[in-house]
């Protein structure tokens, strides 16, 4: 009797476990800017101070070249890239605990095309449901992968052209990967959807386990841009917000039909959209150059309805903002850090923090990460109505992708390689 006893008490203590939340540790970082698409992490006890030799768990060579960021799910650790100039695209994992090379598959052949300087032929990130892991490249192709790097299918229907290339990324809502291909024409006039406005733009959703295209999404008039697209969950049901030159709108997931949109002049938009309390915050790109913010519940063309407000002082073009309540965090390419009100606009502080800055800001248990380009200066900020670095850490190579973060350490890919900042990985 006393035996059955502990053994009730021990099935009841596993179901009791079973039924607890995650510790924060365990938290997974599946697709561009972490679980949430805004780059915010619940973990605690996160590495304050590094360089490119001291509070390294390890670093390896990652081959190829690309600068889209790396994903981490589980034990596994994924990056794209590309070789042969761009033509042979691969999909790589590395081993979590050890930085190991557990497989490097190569997914297709693709037309290289024209693309800037500062771009790559693997620049959009890597997004996973647990299962797959699915990796878009720069001709427009797309591949899905298992775990063990067999290749599941591809989908190859989109050839992508973009005067600057492409770099957004994909994300995964429900059963669909949704990804914005917002390029330019390859014609005779090549201002067309990069100066002048064009309707050739698509907002993509494919079968995550097929492959097969389930809708597209149309834009009406828009401009080439590199928006990362987001999910919108409200009580009157959710929506996929995808920003594009001159636009900034919100679909219907499941059949892809255009619910509202506001005009938000500039080409080349880069940063990505961040929602919060009924807000969506958005940047213009070049032309005029605006945080512009959104309020959501609008139907049709809410340009003159749903404006919240409208920031033209410390507008980011390569980084995405950073929404923590009740603050708005943004930095220029330049270096210049800002701190927002998210509600009014206002500006708390606006400090210099140096370097170039492209990845897009982190933020985790009261902290900031920038990472800035050049050298690979990641500065930590307080977070916070008050301005203070908490530290400077320099891992001297140049850096573009944006920081994950999972199970106690971050993630930073650079130029040449993918490093582990922090204690050994548990």
């Amino acid at each position: 009797m006393m035996m059955t006893g502990f053994r009730q008490q021990l099935a009841a203590a596993a179901v009791l476990l079973l039924a607890m939340p995650l510790q924060a540790t365990a938290e997974d970082w599946p697709q561009f800017r972490g679980p949430t698409g805004q780059g915010l992490s619940t973990e605690k006890n996160l590495p304050l101070q590094w360089s490119g030799s001291e509070n390294v768990a390890w670093k390896v060579r990652v081959p190829g070249e690309g600068w889209s960021s790396p994903i981490v799910v589980g034990d596994l650790v994924f990056v794209t890239s590309t070789t042969n100039e761009g033509q042979s695209c691969h999909v790589i994992c590395f081993d979590r605990k050890s930085g190991d090379l557990r497989w490097n598959t190569k997914v297709f052949d693709q037309e290289v095309r024209k693309k800037r300087a500062e771009n790559s032929d693997a620049t959009p990130t890597p997004v996973s449901d647990g299962k797959r892991v699915y990796a878009v490249f720069s001709g427009g192709g797309i591949a899905a992968l298992d775990f063990s790097g067999k290749l599941a299918w591809t989908h190859r229907d989109i050839a992508f052209y973009g005067h600057h290339g492409l770099a957004a990324s994909p994300i995964i809502y429900k059963d669909l990967l949704l990804m914005a291909y917002d390029g330019s024409s390859d014609g005779e006039d090549n201002k067309i959807g990069w100066k002048i406005p064009w309707k050739e733009a698509v907002l993509l959703a494919v079968d995550t386990k097929t492959g097969k295209e389930r809708w597209r999404g149309k834009r009406g008039l828009s401009r080439l841009g590199h928006v990362t697209p987001n999910i919108l969950h409200e009580d009157s049901g959710d929506q996929i917000i995808s920003g594009a030159g001159d636009a900034v709108q919100g679909f219907d997931p499941a059949s892809g039909e255009l619910i509202w949109s506001i005009y938000s002049q500039g080409e080349g938009v880069t940063p990505s959209v961040v929602v919060g309390d009924g807000l969506v915050f958005s940047c213009s790109g070049f032309e005029a150059p605006t945080i512009r913010v959104i309020r959501t519940g609008g139907q049709g063309d809410v340009t003159k309805t749903h404006i919240a407000w409208e920031q033209t002082r410390g507008v980011p073009s390569l980084a995405s903002p950073l929404y923590v309540a009740p603050y708005l965090y943004a930095v220029t390419d330049a270096g210049i850090a800002t701190c927002l009100d998210a509600a009014s606009g206002e500006i708390v502080w606006q400090e210099r923090i140096e370097g170039k800055h492209s990845s897009s800001p982190v933020y985790a248990d009261g902290r900031i990460y920038f990472l800035s380009e050049a050298e690979g200066e990641t500065v930590v900020l307080e977070a916070g109505p008050k301005f203070n670095i908490l530290a400077r850490n320099r891992i001297d190579e140049k850096c573009k992708a944006s920081i994950a973060i999972s199970q106690g350490n971050l993630f930073l890919r650079s130029e040449e390689h993918l490093f582990c900042i922090g204690p050994a990985p548990k």
